[in-house]
């Protein structure tokens, strides 16, 4: 076929059987919007800010699994795209995100909304593209799906010169794709499996590293099997929640700067540490020459620059989780018996009984975390959780009973506020039978509060629930442990009236003081079928607890603030 550039686009969504695209035009992508408006493969939905567009195709790639897709046009639309293109770079999240680009000839003189892109890009995407000519385009955009889908996932942006939008080209989609320079492993190496199998079946106290690789891989079942042939007690990252299952009775919880006491302690203590597609983020590990010291340590990464990047390997095996975990199974049957580490596991669960996760909940004010496990009580499966980045997104992850892979959605690498509102939307586009929760605070809601237009027009019934502090919660907390309570540029208690401000886009408000009044306000804005917020008022000076200092050790925690 005979294309224009902006022809090839669409018809390249079609092919990858792309259902919803977010974006917000403008002039370098003008001709792109043409299409966009003549066709009708996919449903646009158009976003009131770039940077939504991005989380929103996040939440998507993150509820689906599948590649999420975004337009924007050149310049500050670009640069306002940046943020979510890192946010789905730290987390490994499948996007496209095609970007208009000012016209080849006037590339480098500084033209009206021109930016290098590209250059800006390079860091924070998995590959990017700069189309110097139609003819390439088809295979370029082939190329974007397969890179960002494969291997370890990604981000990948594909920059568009307007005349090449407008270019005439024959237009052949290939059906597959091989590229020299990047084939990523699969299967795993038999002898390395080999090596595993007999350091677990060697070891007396082995604990499950899971991190988001097995999330990314699909690899859950799989990892859940696993565990429970061996007998082996898990732990979860924060972008591993859902993995095991919080009622999985092998699951000690999630570790780290703010997991639980014996996840913390468990990952101290062992022998071994069989690490399943995590990246020893600095908020898991805390003070790397105390990390797990004792434990020799397997580690399954699809991303061979992973493998020994922050901490030594004993075990190396490049591969695909859930192709290495399923070649794990049958040799995990024959050699390992679940009863041998029976007193780890009751010398674990000694540390749970002695501290579990837990607050004091009081009668005059809502705990945050009692609204959490109020809406774990009353939705549990039922919902797909959302959260901004704060302590409400600690305290998420602590408190909600997630029991599949997916149900949970967050900024884990790049922590950004304001990722969770566009996030929901995303994801209940993608869901649309599922109930969306998007916990958030009062602070991150309002660096993408113009989403709730977006929400309104499309019929997005996202439910976000502001755990409302009046502060900036998580700085406030570090500044009452490390700063002496200098409270610099974090009280937010000059805040807008959330309930009108909804109201006033054409959503639905709440606002809630008692636990009476938070289970009616939760019920009302399920049955209202549009975008609601439940200005949740909480203790002003709650904190996330446990926490491990930055740059401490996971074995010595902070289990209580005391003035």
């Amino acid at each position: 076929m005979e294309l224009s550039g902006s022809q090839m686009v669409i018809e390249a969504l079609r092919k990858e059987n792309v259902s919803v695209v977010f974006g917000y035009p403008g002039g370098a992508i003008m001709n792109v919007y043409d299409e966009v408006y003549k066709q009708n493969h996919f449903k646009h939905i158009l976003t009131r800010h770039e940077q939504a567009a991005i989380h929103a195709a996040d939440g998507y790639a993150r509820a689906t699994g599948e590649v999420g897709v975004a337009f924007v046009t050149s310049g500050p639309g670009f640069t306002n795209a940046v943020t979510g293109l890192a946010t789905a770079y730290m987390d490994s999240i499948p996007l496209v995100v095609i970007s208009g680009q000012v016209p080849i000839s006037m590339i480098g003189t500084d033209a009206f909304q021109e930016i290098d892109a590209v250059g800006i890009s390079r860091p924070c995407v998995k590959h990017n593209y700069l189309v110097k000519d139609a003819k390439d385009l088809s295979r370029i955009l082939k190329e974007a799906f397969y890179i960002a889908r494969s291997g370890r996932p990604g981000p990948v942006h594909v920059d568009i010169p307007k005349d090449v939008t407008a270019q005439i080209a024959h237009f052949s989609y290939p059906s597959e794709i091989k590229m020299q320079t990047y084939k990523p492993t699969y299967k795993g190496n038999p002898r390395q499996i080999k090596k595993a199998i007999e350091a677990i079946a060697a070891a007396k106290r082995p604990v499950l590293y899971i991190g988001g690789g097995a999330i990314n891989s699909n690899a859950a079942e799989e990892v859940r099997e696993f565990a429970k042939i061996c007998g082996i007690p898990a732990v979860e990252t924060l972008m591993a929640r859902g993995v095991m299952g919080d009622a999985n009775p092998l699951l000690l919880g999630m570790l780290g700067m703010h997991g639980c006491y014996c996840a913390n302690m468990a990952m101290s203590e062992a022998d071994l540490m069989i690490a399943f597609g995590p990246r020893f983020d600095d908020r898991v590990t805390g003070k790397l020459s105390e990390f797990a010291k004792h434990a020799k340590i397997i580690h399954v990464d699809i991303d061979p620059s992973s493998i020994g990047k922050i901490v030594p390997i004993d075990y190396p095996i490049v591969g695909d989780l859930k192709n290495v975990v399923e070649a794990m199974i049958p040799l995990a049957k024959e050699q390992i018996q679940a009863d041998k580490y029976k007193p780890w596991r009751e010398l674990l669960k000694r540390y749970n009984e002695i501290h579990p996760l837990r607050y004091e909940d009081s009668n005059d004010v809502i705990k945050p975390q009692w609204a959490i496990e109020r809406v774990g009580e009353l939705l549990g499966d039922k919902a797909v959780i959302c959260t901004d980045v704060g302590q409400h997104q600690m305290w998420a992850a602590q408190f909600y009973p997630f029991s599949y892979p997916r149900q949970w959605l967050s900024s884990g690498g790049l922590g950004t506020m304001g990722y969770g509102l566009p996030a929901a939307m995303g994801a209940k586009v993608a869901l649309p039978n599922k109930t969306v929760i998007n916990f958030t605070g009062d602070g991150s809601i309002l660096m993408n509060i113009q989403e709730l237009m977006t929400a309104v027009e499309n019929k997005i019934a996202v439910i976000n629930i502001i755990l409302n502090n009046q502060f900036l919660g998580m700085v406030r907390q570090w500044q009452t442990f490390f700063y002496n309570k200098r409270y610099s540029s974090t009280d937010l208690s000059v805040q807008p009236d959330f309930v009108k401000l909804v109201e006033s886009f054409g959503g639905r408000g709440f606002r809630v003081k008692t636990k009476a009044e938070f289970d009616q306000a939760l019920n009302d804005a399920m049955q209202s079928g549009c975008v609601c917020m439940i200005d949740v008022q909480v203790d002003r000076f709650e904190n996330v607890l446990p926490m491990v200092p930055a740059g401490g050790t996971l074995y010595n925690m902070m289990l209580e603030y005391k003035e």
